[in-house]
């Protein structure tokens, strides 16, 4: 018998892995997949190598996870923003994020759909953004994302019936690794940023996490279809009521 376990993508750094790390602290298997191993992983966690933006190669990685393990839980969480405008955005830069935020969510929520209708059960959660709601500078980002939130409401339509609930969650600005690289302490446009913020301070990857956790606990499952912002109040007069 094989064993459960939740799959989240894109967990060896930032939010990912702080997913993951709440997770295996709640006693849950997690098992990880990522374009680089994770340089300093919590015990317990089980990571697969693979760019996910390579059809074959998501495809591959999902057999090997789903031969290995029945996944209860999975977190759509890989991503990557690629900043363009109407002018600048490339059909690479679309074809790139299409592939990684919404080709890869669907090929690994097909791969997980037999264990969790077997087991009457399931947590899907895919990590769109508050861009979704428009954000310049982030066409091509913002539009996948948008998709994501769309996909997440039809996906919880088909499958509630199953057991499954689907969710979304819409990070504002979160100061993971690569966040901060771009937007030092202290420089001026981050605090610009700050300062553009309800409460004041950038959100961290256990902001989201938390929100994570809300949705693939087993006892919620009377909420699916959602979109949860955690924003900091940047949504508030952006998001419908």
């Amino acid at each position: 018998m094989k064993t459960q376990a939740y799959l989240v993508t894109g967990a060896s750094a930032g939010i990912g892995a702080a997913i993951a790390r709440a997770l295996l602290e709640a006693g849950r298997q997690v098992v990880n997949i990522d374009y680089r191993l994770p340089a300093d992983p919590p015990a317990g966690l089980v990571s697969f190598q693979a760019d996910l933006t390579d059809q074959a190669r998501t495809e591959a990685v999902a057999r090997q996870v789903t031969e290995a393990y029945d996944i209860v839980g999975l977190v759509n969480n890989a991503g990557a923003t690629r900043p363009g405008t109407a002018d600048t955005a490339s059909m690479a830069d679309l074809d790139y994020v299409v592939n990684l935020h919404l080709r890869t969510a669907l090929i690994l929520t097909q791969a997980v759909l037999p264990s969790m209708r077997a087991a009457g059960f399931g947590r899907i959660v895919n990590m769109a953004s508050r861009a979704a709601l428009g954000k310049p500078e982030r066409v091509v980002y913002s539009a996948t994302k948008a998709g994501l939130i769309g996909m997440t409401r039809t996906l919880a339509m088909e499958l509630g019936g199953d057991g499954i609930t689907v969710n979304a969650i819409g990070p504002g600005p979160i100061a993971t690794d690569l966040f901060m690289k771009s937007n030092p302490e202290g420089a001026p446009q981050t605090q610009r940023i700050i300062n553009s913020i309800v409460v004041k301070r950038l959100g961290t990857p256990e902001d989201v996490a938390r929100a994570a956790m809300f949705f693939l606990a087993p006892e919620n499952g009377f909420v699916t279809g959602q979109v949860l912002y955690v924003c900091g109040g940047t949504t508030l007069g952006v998001a419908p009521v």
